[in-house]
This record gives structure tokens, sequence and C-alpha cells, in this order.
């Protein structure tokens, strides 16, 4: 990875880890560091990579079985005593089967909850629509004094991890099943409800989420050669979202881009329109899936399906150029 002009270059090679297994990592060191750290899951303990803490922690590791309404209400219950519970399983299963669990017993009261929601979206691959969660961000941001969070790597997702254990509010951290390139390091700066600028420009803002950062780097490396200056938010929490940087940034280009691997509807894309529309409108597009299910394929079969590379990002950016007469 270096720097080019003022652009992030992440067009070599960058070694592909997965995100959940910085959420595995960062768990256990969560654990290591305090006791009231617990973990639960439901039959996915390798799959999400909770085995990690498990096999630290087996006095505080809990197996619930493929019961997700129980596994947020037991969270919720241990998360009364003064814990601090991770409760991971599938996105589509937790929060997409227990989300009246999550609402009632985690969020109405309050309670320091941390639900993980694995192989979210349509990187998940064969696993096909059933195992396809894209509208777990949308139901999650509904729910008053929850957190989502979507890193975009294995090292943003194991400081996120760390982040949720000293967080006092309910949390969800969304995480994609396959290795994606790492191009934050220990040194990127991590804060939940702060976005950052990875590469500042003057003609365009992308905000992007999890998966999609790295395809918005990509997009943006490629039109500083057509002398497009374009700048890239990578904006992990999605809510609380980071009003004071977006605005700031879109008061400079004029004109947005967002990109997440995940709905067009309710997402990161639902919640910058609702913020630009209140404070400052400027002409927009979204780049994620346009309200259709997932189907089976390879990871980089489906992203190429649903339009969700660097390449249909330069063309919203080019299409929202158009609409601001910049071009």
């Amino acid at each position: 990875m270096i720097w080019h002009h003022h652009i992030l270059d992440v067009t070599g090679d960058l070694e592909a880890k997965k995100i959940r297994a910085g959420f595995g990592d960062g768990l256990k060191q969560a654990g290591d560091k305090s006791d009231k750290v617990v973990g639960l899951c439901a039959d996915l303990t390798e799959s999400t990579n909770m085995h990690v803490f498990a096999e630290a922690h087996p006095d505080r590791f809990f197996e619930i079985g493929i019961a997700e309404q129980n596994l947020a209400t037991v969270a919720s219950g241990l998360a009364s005593q003064g814990l601090v519970p991770f409760a991971a399983s599938y996105a589509a299963f937790s929060p997409g089967r227990n989300w009246e669990q999550i609402r009632t017993t985690a969020c109405l009261n309050n309670q320091p909850v941390k639900i993980v929601g694995a192989h979210a979206g349509i990187s998940v691959g064969p696993d096909g629509a059933t195992h396809q969660a894209l509208e777990d961000l949308a139901i999650m941001r509904t729910l008053p004094n929850m957190v989502v969070i979507a890193p975009a790597d294995y090292e943003e997702a194991r400081k996120a991890t760390l982040a949720m254990a000293g967080d006092s509010r309910p949390n969800y951290i969304r995480l994609a099943r396959e290795a994606v390139p790492a191009f934050t390091t220990d040194k990127t700066p991590f804060e939940i409800g702060k976005a950052l600028v990875l590469t500042p420009g003057s003609d365009v803002t992308i905000i992007a989420t999890g998966t999609m950062t790295y395809h918005a780097l990509k997009a943006a490396a490629s039109m500083f050669n057509d002398g497009i200056d374009v700048e890239v938010i990578h904006c992990p929490t999605i809510k609380p979202l980071d009003a004071v940087t977006i605005l700031s940034s879109v008061q400079k280009t004029g004109c947005v881009v967002t990109a997440e691997e995940h709905q067009i509807t309710g997402g990161l894309g639902g919640a910058v329109a609702e913020l630009l529309i209140e404070h400052l409108p400027v002409p927009m597009r979204r780049i994620g899936v346009k309200d259709r299910f997932g189907e089976s394929g390879t990871p980089d079969e489906l992203m190429e399906h649903f339009g969700l590379t660097s390449k249909h990002i330069q063309l919203a950016v080019h299409d929202v150029l158009k609409a601001t007469q910049k071009v």
C-alpha cells in the first residue's frame, strides 16, 4: 500500500484476511482484559470464530444451540447482571430471526448486549439467498439505543470488538465471510461513531462501509488518473452517523455516492440521505443491492452481478457529476 498524490492506493497486492477472524481475536483480547466479558453462540462457534474466545475462556462461553431467540434473551439477562455478553450467529438468524427479542430485552432496557452477525452480505457466496443477510443494517438501525458497526477488514474488526466491550450501549457488528484485502493497520484510528477521510478530494464524496470501502478506494485511485478528485470517507459506524465529517465533506464537494453490500434501502445510503435531506440536499447516488434477494454464486460473480464493484462506483460517480454539471 502506497500514497500516490493524496490517493490511498490499494491497487497493489494486499494480504487478504477474514474480517470474522478479527472479531475472534478481538473478543479473546477483550476477554483477557476483563472477566466480565462472556461469549454465547447459536451452534456456529467455529464459523463465527468465537472458538478463539471459547478455547481461551471456556468457563465464560455458553453454547445456546440453534435457538436464536434464547440467544438474545439469555445475553440480555447476563447483561442485566453486570456482564458484557457477545452473542454470535449468522446475521440471517441474529438479528434476522430474533429481532423482537433484541428489541424488547436488550434495546428497551438499554442493556450492553453485543450482537454479532456473521456471514452478512452477498459475498457469503454459494450459501444462497436464505443466508445472505442484506437487511440487517436497516432493521438494527431503527432500534433505539442500538449502535451499528460494519468493519472493513480484519484489523478494524478486532479494534471494533475491543471498543464494543467497553461501550455501555447495545451494539451490533456485521461481519463478512470471505477474506478481504487488509488496508487498515494497527495504527489506523478507530472510534465508535467516527468516520475516516481516507482519501481527501474536492470533486465528489464517496461514503462507503464494510467490505465496500476497499472497492471505493480502488475506484478513487482509478478516477484520479482521469482527473477526478475523489474524497473517500470510510464509515464503519452507521449509527450513530458521523454527521460532522460527512457534512463537512459534502459542503466542499457538492455531491455524494454511497456504497454498501446491503439493500440500498435503510442502510448506510438511507442514513446519509436522511442526514443530507435535512441539512444539505445535494445530488446523490447509492450503490447497493436494489430491492432484490441474493443468489448463489462465487463472491466475485455476485459482486459483479449485483453491481457492487469499483467499476460500478465509478459509473455512479460520473452520473452524479453530470447531475451537478461538473462534467
